[in-house]
């Protein structure tokens, strides 16, 4: 009866190690993927660092007259000024090296960084929740704001983000005061 026990405990101690090892290579693995997804994001908007060079590639200080200023939540940080690119915007399709948005805070000498990226896809007007929301990077997409309809997911690649490299609001990022149009 001892000698059963024994063993008992012994296959339960290898079936727990065994399932340890399989969450932990699963963890490792998805978050590998993940970053490696990530470096390519960084790799195709990394010429975006001058504002310059994403106006000159079609990208845009707002949509259609609206998102112009910096975008801030009273307690969870900010999101900066947003730069569309409308073309991207109005078609449906989501490439992951390709976002629709480049979010820009500005530095205290007024100049603009580049902190991170959003995706969106126009969606329907009130949101209807029956649909399946658009994915990016395997992450599924989300309407932050039901009035405009868009499915958005934003990707913090370029400063760092406590709440999460996936958060819509960075605590780190602050909207200059009082509002002013961003220097270049």
């Amino acid at each position: 009866m001892k000698q059963a026990n024994t063993m008992r405990r012994s296959w339960l101690r290898l079936a727990l190690v065994v399932a340890l090892t399989v969450v932990l290579t699963l963890t490792v693995a998805t978050t590998a993927d993940a970053r490696g997804k990530l470096g390519a994001v960084r790799g195709a908007t990394a010429q975006y660092h001058r504002v310059e060079n994403a106006i000159a590639d079609g990208y845009e200080l707002g949509y259609n007259g609206i998102i112009t200023g910096c975008i801030a939540h009273p307690t969870d940080g900010a999101m900066g000024y947003h730069y569309f690119r409308a073309d991207l915007i109005d078609d449906p399709a989501v490439d992951p090296l390709q976002p629709e948005g480049l979010l820009y805070e500005q530095r205290p000498n007024g100049k603009l960084r580049l902190v991170a990226v959003e995706w969106v896809v126009p969606g329907p007007v009130p949101p209807d929740p029956t649909l399946d929301p658009p994915t990016v990077l395997g992450e599924d997409m989300h309407v932050l704001n039901p009035a405009l309809g868009w499915y958005i997911h934003h990707a913090w690649v370029w400063k760092y983000n406590p709440s999460g490299i996936y958060s819509d609001w960075n605590p780190r990022v602050d909207c200059p005061e009082p509002e002013a149009p961003p220097g270049d």
